[in-house]
Parts: structure tokens; C-alpha cells; sequence
């Protein structure tokens, strides 16, 4: 721009006073950078300038109003920041920041990943050969879906919580009450049959044992307008074709079937009154958690015989279908 002025005389005294008015504000950066620089002036220092200034006395009181609702409101905060949580991870007595996840998850490095990817496509390879398209829904769901289904006592292991709306929210133990809310969304306008798979990760907060941490994944296929035995049918052979792809044999896994109209049928033909099949489900689903002796004293609190518990014991034991159909008669 100087280099355009200087053509003429007027344009040359106009880039002199440029050039000026640059170098005074170059002496001003200087000055500013030089007090910026200093050491800062002691607090006996500042008390003797503000004892001779005449603006400072006059503000004073106001100032010392500020000063005093300003160390209140900072009192304040430092005492929410020592209620409140310091943050993802705490820091030890000796400062030292825990590197561990939270109790029950778990992290996931480079190789664990690969190896997890690997997994969940397979899964996804299965589930599109079979025909079942994808879904997916929040891992953050209203508490009550999961009341709904499980009764209140389901609180005690879920991690749930009221958030900034009042609302009760808790991160999803399960997924199938998720699908349960999509396929009512959706009404009369889903066509059916409805095949739809999804790997959801879970949370439940309960006590951990081998292979059960409080966080998981889960590989959900369901298929929902079938009436008949087909859509059980296909789900195994899902499964089967599955550990087949991975190298997995009988002689490696086992599969269980659990079905509450074979549990039916056993009850019925040991005289149990269908009115106590309800609770009597409820039991027998704790049996890996409470044990077959207090599951056994449950059910003999309800009238059941022992004559049926042992029929159904021999149900759960996996003698096959051709037992089971037996069983019916």
C-alpha cells in the first residue's frame, strides 16, 4: 500500500503521516510489552497507590460489596466441585490417576478389537444369509419399559437414573423390551413376517461371576408374526450354522431349549393347577441362581409334588425332543 502512495506528493505526505502514526503505535506495542513484562507490583505497593488515589477511594466500598460476594460465590463453587464427582476416573491418595475401567466393563485395545469385529461379522454374515435385516435403538431407554416386563424389582439391577427432565431413564439390561416398543410403534404397518437381528451393548448391574461382567453384548434375532414352531426352528439352525462357520462342534457346545409351553405341558401332567404356572416360572427360572435345593423348597411352598419336580428336572436336563414329546403324553 506505502509503495502505491508514493506516486505523487500528495500521496507521499499522506504515506509520511502513515509511516508516523505505524512507528508511534510500534512505540506504544513497546511500552505496553515493556509494563507487561515487569515484575508485578507487591500488594504494600498497590495499598500505598490506592491510598492516594482519590478514584480508588471513592470506589472502595462497592469494590469491597464485589470482592465479598465474589469469594462467596467461588466458596460456593469449590464446595459443589468437592461434592460433585471429580470426573471419569479418580485420583488415587498418592494423585495418581486409576487407570482401570469402571467394576464390570472393560477395555478394548487394537488386538481385542480386531478380534471383536471379527466376531460380530460373523454374526452379521449369518444373520443376512438367513434373510433378517438390521435394527438398531438407544442404549438409553425410559425405566419404565423394563419395569413393565420384569416387575419393580428389576430396579435393583439396572443402571438407572432421573435425568435433567425429571425423567426415569436407565441404560438397557435387554433388548427385546426395545423391540417390544419398535413393533407397537409401528402398528398394523409392519409387514409380517418381521425377520430383524441387532448386537446391542447391555448393561446390568448385578453381582459378577465367570464370564458374566456388568456390561455385555448381545447378538438379538427375532422374528416376530410367526405362530408355530418354524420361527424356533430357524433360530436354532441360525445358531448351528454359526458355530459352524467358526469351528465349533458339539463336542465344544451344548444348546438348551427353553420353552414355557413344554414347561406347560410337564406341570399338567403332574396335576399342578395352572393357576400357580406363573410363579412356578418365576422359580424355575432361578434355578442356576438359587440352587436346586431352595428352587425345591420354592416349588413345595406353591403344592408342587415332588413327583413334578423331578419330571421337570429331567425336562431341563436335556433328554431331547422324543423324552419331551413323551412327557406330553
Amino acid at each position: 500500500m506505502i509503495g502505491q502512495l508514493s506516486g505523487s506528493p500528495a500521496c507521499l505526505a499522506g504515506s509520511r503521516r502513515l509511516v508516523a502514526h505505524l512507528a508511534q503505535a510500534k512505540v506504544m506495542q513497546r511500552r505496553c510489552l515493556q509494563v507487561a513484562c515487569a515484575s508485578p507490583p507487591s500488594a504494600t505497593q498497590v495499598q500505598q497507590q490506592q491510598q492516594h488515589d482519590p478514584a480508588v477511594l471513592a470506589a472502595e466500598p462497592s469494590q469491597q460489596s464485589s470482592t465479598t460476594a465474589a469469594s462467596n460465590s467461588n466458596s460456593s463453587k469449590g464446595q459443589q466441585r468437592q461434592v460433585g464427582a471429580a470426573g471419569p476416573q479418580s485420583a488415587g491418595r498418592n494423585g495418581v490417576i486409576d487407570t482401570s475401567p469402571p467394576r464390570g466393563t472393560r477395555d478394548f485395545y487394537p488386538d481385542d478389537m480386531r478380534l471383536r469385529n471379527w466376531l460380530f461379522g460373523e454374526w452379521a454374515v449369518v444373520a443376512h444369509l438367513f434373510g433378517f435385516e438390521q435394527f438398531d435403538v438407544p442404549v438409553l431407554e425410559s425405566e419404565e419399559l423394563f419395569v413393565r416386563k420384569a416387575g419393580e424389582e428389576i430396579t435393583d439391577q439396572l443402571y438407572n437414573f432421573q435425568d435433567k427432565g425429571g425423567r426415569r431413564v436407565a441404560l438397557r439390561p435387554e433388548i427385546t423390551p426395545s423391540l417390544a416398543r419398535l413393533v407397537l410403534g409401528k402398528g398394523k404397518g409392519l409387514p409380517l413376517p418381521a425377520k430383524w437381528w441387532t448386537i446391542g451393548q447391555c448393561w446390568r448391574y448385578e453381582r459378577m461371576t465367570r464370564g458374566r461382567r456388568r456390561e455385555h453384548y448381545q447378538w438379538n434375532m427375532d422374528i416376530i408374526g410367526v405362530q408355530g414352531v418354524e420361527a424356533e426352528a430357524e433360530l436354532l439352525a441360525i445358531i448351528t450354522s454359526f458355530f459352524s462357520r467358526v469351528g465349533l462342534t458339539s463336542g465344544d457346545v451344548g444348546i438348551k431349549v427353553s420353552s414355557r409351553k413344554v414347561l406347560a405341558a410337564v406341570l399338567q401332567r403332574y396335576e399342578v393347577p395352572p393357576s400357580s404356572f406363573a410363579q412356578v416360572c418365576v422359580i424355575v427360572d432361578k434355578l442356576e441362581k438359587l440352587g436346586r435345593d431352595q428352587v425345591e423348597q420354592q416349588l413345595a411352598a406353591l403344592g408342587v409334588t415332588q413327583q413334578a419336580v423331578e419330571g421337570r428336572e429331567h425336562t431341563a436336563g436335556g433328554l431331547g425332543f422324543c423324552a419331551l414329546e413323551g412327557m406330553r403324553r
